[in-house]
């Protein structure tokens, strides 16, 4: 993808039927068995209890240091399930699905500010969820399930999930090229960017199929549109900074800022590659991308810098894996879940789609048995 004026040619053939639409559409979805997944799964583990929370993400707890510096929590699509794996694999919490027909195909998941509640984003359910996390319960659902539509309490797509601040809910809404902020609190939506129907690379007012709407540290949101490979930042206020192609691009999934200011994406292609570039040079300080082989990415939807060793981490979907990347030797030096072997029992996933870092608990001070060993 060159120009975005091959805008609605690029967006048919890289979104494909699960990702996005040069149409909106509205009513009722088919569910498939593919959207069914394995079903309401967990683990089996026995799950130690949480420790406090003690750090946010401006002083986060301990560091576990290499391979992986804290614990994360995985958006186990295809399980429809939530689990949280500590740096050496352990088991630490588990979300299965309370209900299929509500909770179904968790595709990304965020903690929110103060580390007690979780964003989820599905896709193909149509809906938006806040789980809460000592309880491991929903609480707070937005959408409704297995139905497309363009008004207010309807999504077609949404992608991403993040609370921000002031508490309240971002996400993309894919089809209907919108960003929306809605308020919990209300159940109304306070800001929204784009227009259904009108897929054009304009922002804040048109959208090109926005995939990724994530908050920065100031409260600038950044936006990434899979027609034309724009990345943008946008303040709240609606203001656009800067909007740039990411270089070499065809599919950005879910922009991050590093910590020395440029952008890090995920190439949601096959074979998939991670890039780093400084957005107002477009000149690419780093890139992973292998050809073929155990070290290959197919279809990665996130990547992000790594707090403490600045390494990668990556969610390698349809290699139903999570992976950490050495920065500098471009290593895979941590990985849980296997190569292409979808499951749900210890060591295993279905379809990654996203992930968090949970900066805010010390789980390295919390011992427990492991049920399995985990290579």
């Amino acid at each position: 993808m060159k120009t975005p004026s091959l805008g609605l040619v690029w967006a048919a053939v890289l979104c494909g039927a699960a990702a996005c639409s040069t149409s909106v559409t509205a009513g009722p979805v088919k569910v498939t068995p593919e959207m069914q997944g394995a079903g309401i799964v967990s683990s089996g583990v026995t799950l130690p209890s949480p420790p406090l929370v003690t750090g946010n993400r401006k002083k986060p707890v301990a560091s576990w240091g290499k391979p992986l510096p804290y614990p994360i929590v995985i958006a186990d699509r295809r399980n429809n399930r939530l689990i949280e794996v500590a740096p050496d694999k352990r088991i630490l919490w588990e979300f299965p699905s309370p209900n299929l027909k509500i909770y179904r195909g968790n595709e990304d998941v965020n903690f929110s500010m103060d580390g007690k509640t979780l964003a989820v984003s599905e896709e193909d359910n149509y809906d938006v969820h806040m789980v809460d996390y000592d309880s491991r319960t929903l609480i707070w659902t937005y959408g409704t399930p297995d139905e497309s539509g363009k008004d207010e309490h309807h999504f077609n797509y949404p992608d991403d999930a993040h609370l921000l601040e002031d508490g309240k809910f971002l996400t993309a809404d894919i089809r209907n090229c919108r960003v929306r902020i809605i308020d919990p609190k209300t159940d109304s939506v306070t800001t929204e960017w784009g227009k259904p129907g009108k897929c054009e690379h304009n922002p804040p007012h048109t959208l090109a199929w926005p995939n990724g709407a994530t908050p920065l540290a100031n409260g600038d949101i950044l936006v990434s549109e899979i027609s034309g490979a724009w990345i943008s930042r946008i303040t709240r206020e609606g203001k656009v900074l800067w909007s740039v192609q990411a270089p070499g691009v065809h599919y950005p999934s879910d922009a991050f800022m590093t910590e020395d200011g440029q952008v890090i994406v995920a190439d949601f292609v096959a074979p998939g590659q991670v890039v780093i570039f400084d957005p107002a040079t477009k000149k690419v300080s780093w890139q992973y991308r292998v050809e073929k082989g155990d070290a290959m990415l197919t279809k990665p939807s996130l990547a992000r810098e790594l707090p403490d060793t600045h390494d990668i981490i990556v969610a390698d979907d349809l290699r139903d894996r999570v992976v950490v990347i050495d920065r500098q030797t471009k290593k895979i030096i941590w990985q849980y879940g296997e190569i292409e072997k979808k499951g749900h029992t210890p060591g295993l996933l279905n379809y990654p789609d996203g992930f968090d870092l949970d900066v805010f608990r010390d789980w390295k001070s919390v011992s427990a048995p492991v049920s399995k060993k985990i290579p």
